[in-house]
């Protein structure tokens, strides 16, 4: 029997064992081929060379060191909004060719794997390889085998997974507990201290009660004055507010606001008179103490915008939050307060000298005039 008959008798068996052969080849071909005009562009903008010879590490390296020369954030003077799109396509254009060339790679690694094993299993047992395919299960044509075979593997990754998130939920469940376990000891915790706290004071104001502290206040034994009436609120609740205001309580926020302005208006003034101090323009000492004092005020307003985000946590209105002071305006506001301030200054100057001008030519006419009216009284 000729090559051509055992071709025809086995040409389903052939077909089956050539084609992983087959696709084996295409993807070899694929990686083997040359990188495309557009590939080959983006190394450019990368600035990496078209050797395909780079690797995610480098890629992203170059990536970055593009973005801090182009990106329209970076402040740099190179930056152009239109070439880093480019140079960000161009990267993701590379990343992907380097997976595809990895994938392209493992998966001819594996298939060369498994002719090897096949290899393997024909020489040592080559009358029971029927057997030893699909691990063995199914039965049938190979056809058939195949797919009973992709079945199982379905079901048993489909158990795998329901294991898995069964063991997910018993460990979200467990942590669970442990944080209500947690909440309930810290909230038994905090009622305990609450209760001492409460007891301590109570017994301070019965210690005082019984030593007359209490005795000699004014307005004791009379009744309340009646405040303005608020349909908006709790009666009780309007009348603790009114006592708490009449004795000068002021709410937390309220004391942390006054200390934001406070703490601003200080600050901007001790610069005001730095820079005032300082000549106009200035020289280059006068630049250096400039600088030295901006560097100590940027400090400074570091900590009064912690303070800030301090105030936002606790104000009670939203329209209340404040906003960062940013340095680059407060350094401008001084800078025009002090020019407008040294205008002025300017101004008044000019107004002494002309009123001195003004009154030196008044007294000079009046001594001419009365030189003028003696020489008249003599002839």
């Amino acid at each position: 029997m000729n090559c051509w008959v055992l071709l025809r008798l086995h040409s389903g068996d052939l077909r089956i064992s050539l084609l992983p052969l087959y696709c084996s080849l295409s993807l070899r071909a694929l990686s083997s081929r040359a990188i495309t005009h557009s590939l080959r562009e983006s190394y450019r903008l990368l600035q990496l060379p078209d050797d395909e010879a780079s690797g995610p590490a480098e890629v992203k390296e170059a990536y970055l060191r593009m973005a801090k020369l182009y990106h329209p954030d970076s402040g740099a003077p190179t930056a152009d909004a239109a070439l880093f799109s480019q140079i960000e396509g161009a990267y993701r254009a590379v990343l992907t060719q380097i997976s595809r060339q990895k994938s392209v790679s493992q998966y001819n690694q594996s298939l060369e794997e498994e002719e090897e094993d096949e290899d393997k299993v024909k020489r040592n047992a080559p009358q029971h390889r029927h057997y030893l395919s699909f691990e063995g299960v199914g039965s049938g044509t190979p056809s058939q085998r195949e797919r009973q075979y992709r079945q199982i593997r379905v079901d048993r990754a489909t158990d795998q997974v329901l294991e898995y998130r069964r063991k997910e939920m018993e460990k979200a469940a467990a942590e669970e507990g442990a944080m209500v376990t947690r909440d309930a000891r810290l909230r038994s915790k905090k009622i305990k201290i609450t209760q001492a706290v409460e007891r301590l004071v109570e017994d301070l104001i019965q210690e005082s009660m019984a030593r007359g502290d209490f005795k000699n206040l004014s307005g004791t034994g009379k009744p309340l004055n009646k405040f303005d009436h608020n349909p908006y609120m709790d009666p009780m609740t309007h009348n603790l507010n009114r006592i708490l205001i009449d004795n000068g309580y002021q709410p937390e926020w309220i004391v942390v606001q006054k200390e934001i302005r406070e703490t601003i208006a200080k600050i901007r003034e001790e610069l005001q008179k730095v820079r005032a101090r300082l000549g106009e323009p200035m020289r280059h000492s006068d630049t250096l103490q400039w600088k030295e004092h901006c560097t100590v005020f940027a400090d400074e307003l570091g900590k009064l915008n912690k303070k800030v985000d301090n105030f936002n946590l606790i104000v009670p209105l939203l329209s209340r939050q404040m906003v960062h002071y940013s340095l680059k305006r407060e350094l401008e506001k001084i800078l025009k307060t002090d020019q407008l301030l040294r205008q002025k200054k300017e101004r008044e100057k000019e107004m002494m000298q002309d009123e001195q001008m003004e009154t030196a030519r008044t007294s000079q006419h009046t001594r001419q005039g009365f030189i003028t009216w003696m020489q008249n009284l003599l002839k």
